[in-house]
Protein backbone atom coordinates (compact mmCIF):
# COMPACT_ATOMS: atom_id res chain seq x y z
CA UNK A 1 0.00 0.00 0.00
CA UNK A 2 2.81 2.20 1.06
CA UNK A 3 4.42 1.46 -2.33
CA UNK A 4 1.44 2.82 -4.30
CA UNK A 5 0.82 5.89 -2.55
CA UNK A 6 4.70 6.39 -3.28
CA UNK A 7 3.89 5.41 -7.16
CA UNK A 8 0.93 8.37 -6.58
CA UNK A 9 3.30 11.13 -5.28
CA UNK A 10 5.58 10.07 -7.83
CA UNK A 11 3.15 10.80 -10.80
CA UNK A 12 2.04 13.75 -9.63
CA UNK A 13 5.25 15.32 -9.21
CA UNK A 14 5.90 14.71 -12.59
CA UNK A 15 2.68 16.23 -13.91
CA UNK A 16 3.34 19.38 -12.08
CA UNK A 17 -0.14 18.75 -9.96
CA UNK A 18 2.03 18.72 -7.14
CA UNK A 19 4.99 21.19 -7.67
CA UNK A 20 1.82 23.53 -8.24
CA UNK A 21 0.68 22.81 -4.47
CA UNK A 22 4.32 23.44 -2.89
CA UNK A 23 4.85 26.80 -4.72
CA UNK A 24 5.48 29.59 -1.76
CA UNK A 25 4.48 33.20 -2.96
CA UNK A 26 4.40 32.15 -6.88
CA UNK A 27 8.00 31.82 -6.83
CA UNK A 28 9.51 28.94 -8.47
CA UNK A 29 12.92 27.42 -7.50
CA UNK A 30 15.23 26.76 -10.31
CA UNK A 31 17.82 24.04 -9.88
CA UNK A 32 21.28 25.49 -10.48
CA UNK A 33 24.30 24.31 -12.44
CA UNK A 34 26.66 22.02 -10.57
CA UNK A 35 29.87 23.94 -10.11
CA UNK A 36 32.70 22.95 -12.47
CA UNK A 37 35.01 20.94 -11.45
CA UNK A 38 37.83 22.05 -8.92
CA UNK A 39 41.45 21.50 -10.45
CA UNK A 40 44.68 20.69 -8.18
CA UNK A 41 47.63 19.09 -8.74
CA UNK A 42 49.06 16.73 -5.96
CA UNK A 43 51.20 13.65 -6.44
CA UNK A 44 47.95 11.79 -4.87
CA UNK A 45 45.43 12.63 -7.61
CA UNK A 46 47.72 12.90 -10.65
CA UNK A 47 44.43 13.37 -12.95
CA UNK A 48 42.03 16.17 -11.81
CA UNK A 49 38.17 15.99 -12.39
CA UNK A 50 38.91 19.28 -14.26
CA UNK A 51 40.87 20.47 -16.97
CA UNK A 52 43.66 23.16 -15.92
CA UNK A 53 42.63 26.00 -18.50
CA UNK A 54 38.56 26.05 -19.04
CA UNK A 55 38.90 29.45 -21.46
CA UNK A 56 40.26 28.58 -24.63
CA UNK A 57 41.86 31.12 -26.95
CA UNK A 58 41.97 31.12 -30.62
CA UNK A 59 45.55 29.41 -30.99
CA UNK A 60 44.09 26.80 -28.23
CA UNK A 61 40.77 25.96 -30.06
CA UNK A 62 42.88 25.39 -33.07
CA UNK A 63 45.36 23.36 -31.39
CA UNK A 64 41.79 21.36 -29.86
CA UNK A 65 40.37 20.34 -33.59
CA UNK A 66 43.77 19.51 -34.62
CA UNK A 67 44.02 16.95 -31.56
CA UNK A 68 41.24 15.22 -33.38
CA UNK A 69 42.92 14.05 -36.50
CA UNK A 70 45.83 12.16 -36.34
CA UNK A 71 48.50 12.59 -33.55
CA UNK A 72 51.20 11.44 -36.03
CA UNK A 73 50.60 14.55 -37.33
CA UNK A 74 51.15 16.74 -34.12
CA UNK A 75 54.51 18.23 -33.47
CA UNK A 76 56.35 17.67 -29.92
CA UNK A 77 55.43 21.28 -29.05
CA UNK A 78 52.21 20.81 -29.88
CA UNK A 79 51.60 17.86 -28.19
CA UNK A 80 53.04 19.86 -25.02
CA UNK A 81 50.61 22.46 -25.67
CA UNK A 82 47.79 20.31 -25.26
CA UNK A 83 48.98 18.95 -22.39
CA UNK A 84 49.00 22.13 -20.68
CA UNK A 85 45.95 22.86 -21.82
CA UNK A 86 44.67 19.68 -19.44
CA UNK A 87 47.33 20.20 -17.00
CA UNK A 88 49.40 22.22 -15.14
CA UNK A 89 52.47 20.33 -14.26
CA UNK A 90 53.71 16.80 -15.66
CA UNK A 91 53.88 14.33 -12.66
CA UNK A 92 58.01 14.54 -12.38
CA UNK A 93 57.28 18.38 -11.88
CA UNK A 94 54.83 17.31 -8.91
CA UNK A 95 57.98 14.65 -7.60
CA UNK A 96 60.50 17.40 -7.93
CA UNK A 97 61.82 18.87 -4.35
CA UNK A 98 60.62 21.93 -3.13
CA UNK A 99 62.58 24.56 -1.27
CA UNK A 100 60.25 25.04 0.93
CA UNK A 101 62.11 23.45 4.03
CA UNK A 102 64.70 26.97 3.86
CA UNK A 103 61.56 28.83 4.35
CA UNK A 104 60.40 27.05 7.43
CA UNK A 105 63.89 26.36 8.69
CA UNK A 106 63.78 30.40 8.91
CA UNK A 107 60.87 31.10 10.08
CA UNK A 108 62.17 28.73 13.34
CA UNK A 109 65.27 30.35 13.53
CA UNK A 110 64.06 34.00 13.57
CA UNK A 111 60.96 32.96 16.02
CA UNK A 112 63.79 31.17 18.06
CA UNK A 113 65.74 34.32 17.95
CA UNK A 114 62.87 36.68 18.91
CA UNK A 115 62.32 34.17 21.89
CA UNK A 116 66.05 34.71 22.62
CA UNK A 117 65.41 38.58 22.89
CA UNK A 118 62.46 38.72 25.06
CA UNK A 119 64.48 36.39 27.76
CA UNK A 120 67.19 38.24 27.45
CA UNK A 121 65.56 41.77 27.74
CA UNK A 122 62.98 40.37 30.41
CA UNK A 123 66.85 39.00 32.47
CA UNK A 124 68.47 42.82 32.11
CA UNK A 125 64.62 44.80 32.92
CA UNK A 126 61.87 42.46 34.60
CA UNK A 127 64.15 39.79 36.42
CA UNK A 128 65.43 41.46 39.74
CA UNK A 129 68.98 41.01 40.83
CA UNK A 130 70.22 37.88 41.85
CA UNK A 131 70.09 37.10 45.88
CA UNK A 132 73.64 37.07 47.68
CA UNK A 133 72.78 33.55 48.60
CA UNK A 134 74.04 32.53 44.49
CA UNK A 135 77.10 34.10 44.75
CA UNK A 136 80.56 32.01 44.99
CA UNK A 137 81.62 33.58 48.26
CA UNK A 138 78.27 32.22 50.13
CA UNK A 139 78.38 28.76 48.45
CA UNK A 140 81.75 28.29 49.94
CA UNK A 141 81.33 29.25 53.23
CA UNK A 142 77.74 27.78 53.15
CA UNK A 143 80.02 24.28 52.40
CA UNK A 144 82.35 25.16 54.83
CA UNK A 145 79.03 25.72 57.95
CA UNK A 146 77.62 22.00 56.43
CA UNK A 147 81.33 20.35 57.52
CA UNK A 148 81.49 22.20 60.68
CA UNK A 149 78.38 20.88 61.96
CA UNK A 150 79.08 17.67 60.42
CA UNK A 151 75.76 16.98 58.61
CA UNK A 152 75.52 14.13 56.99
CA UNK A 153 78.06 11.89 58.62
CA UNK A 154 77.06 8.63 57.09
CA UNK A 155 75.70 8.82 53.70
CA UNK A 156 75.48 12.71 53.63
CA UNK A 157 77.97 15.52 52.70
CA UNK A 158 79.93 15.16 55.78
CA UNK A 159 80.47 11.63 55.10
CA UNK A 160 82.67 12.65 51.70
CA UNK A 161 85.01 14.92 53.63
CA UNK A 162 88.12 13.46 55.54
CA UNK A 163 88.36 15.51 58.40
CA UNK A 164 91.78 14.91 59.30
CA UNK A 165 93.59 15.71 55.91
CA UNK A 166 91.16 18.94 55.40
CA UNK A 167 90.06 17.96 51.79
CA UNK A 168 87.58 15.67 50.06
CA UNK A 169 87.81 12.02 50.07
CA UNK A 170 89.19 10.59 47.01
Amino acid sequence: MLAVRVLRANTLLRSGILAAAHIHEGHVSKPEAPPAPLYFDHRSFPLPEGTFQTELGAEQTALKQKERGSWKQLSNQEKVALYRIKFKKSYAEMNKPSHEWKTVLGGIFFFFGCTGLIIWWQRIYVYPPQPHTLSEEWKAMQAQRMLDMRIGPIQGFSSKWDYEKNEWKK
